[in-house]
């Protein structure tokens, strides 16, 4: 019988979501600037291997662990938003719920968000948590555009990139928020 070194053992879906979720972190902490990122996310999704999933995060600090998932695994700490998800690990469901709540703030500027904060809020902590935020991101570039005369009109351009963030993090089960916003909305 062959006996294989650990890195050479193929790695399943379940191995590839922390190092995902370690790679946002450090692309929402300014650890990774966008084109490695992008790299970095297609090295971790095709990664055969132990050894080739370990290479991707061999300059990032490792991930800290608080909390238990389902079934008594411990949750990552993302280093996102107020702390990890401490209610009952979200559906699938209200993950794209929350994800929606990011992306279809550029749009419809806050009025997205504060309809689905108020729509599916009710029903569940995680959605109202993603909502809250992507509403109070959208009123402060909002007011910041509006102050400024629209001089700042480009950040609407800008911020889709942000939200986009957001919504990976929220699709993936984390929490996020937005640096440097205004928090009108608990």
């Amino acid at each position: 019988m062959d006996i294989h070194a650990a890195g050479d053992l193929r790695v399943s879906d379940a191995e590839r979501e922390p190092v995902i979720e370690r790679l946002q972190v450090a692309y929402s902490e300014g650890r990774l600037d966008h084109d490695e990122f992008d790299m970095r996310m297609h090295l971790a999704m095709t990664a055969k291997t132990r050894g080739d999933l370990s290479k991707v995060l061999f300059d990032l600090q490792p991930v800290q662990y608080e909390g238990k998932r389902k079934g008594g695994n411990p949750a990552p700490w993302t280093g996102v938003g107020d702390g990890p998800w401490t209610g009952a690990a979200p559906t699938g469901e209200e993950r794209v719920w929350a994800a929606v709540a990011h992306a279809i703030g550029y749009p419809t500027v806050f009025v997205g968000p504060l309809v689905l904060m108020l729509w599916k809020g009710r029903s569940s902590a995680y959605i109202r948590r993603h909502a809250a935020e992507a509403v109070n991101f959208q009123l402060t570039v909002l007011l910041a555009v509006i102050v400024t005369f629209g001089l700042l009109g480009f950040l609407y351009a800008v911020t889709w990139i942000v939200a986009a963030v957001a919504a990976i993090v929220a699709l993936a089960g984390g929490s996020f928020r937005y640096p440097f916003i205004l928090r009108l909305i608990k």
